[in-house]
């Protein structure tokens, strides 16, 4: 389920960085700002380079978490 921050604030456009969640009125893939907040960037240096919100930023973390949350991973049964 999509958290409605995230919802309103992150996009799939295909004319947009060719269909790659962006934060909306942005060019700014989320994956992007995920790999800055990963790399121990600060919400204060993201935000200056990007020229967005700490909304911004939680959504792009909130969007993540729902993509993720949708995965399911088992074991291959009799793998070596």
């Amino acid at each position: 389920m999509r958290t409605p921050l995230a919802h309103d604030r992150i996009i799939i456009d295909p004319k947009i960085c060719h269909g790659k969640p962006t934060i909306r009125g942005t060019r700014t893939p989320v994956a992007v700002i995920l790999g800055h907040i990963a790399g121990g960037d600060s919400f204060e240096i993201v935000q200056k380079q990007y020229d967005i919100t700490p909304e911004d930023i939680r959504a792009c973390i909130g969007f993540a978490n729902d993509e993720l949350s949708r995965l399911t991973f088992a074991p291959t049964v009799g793998a070596a």
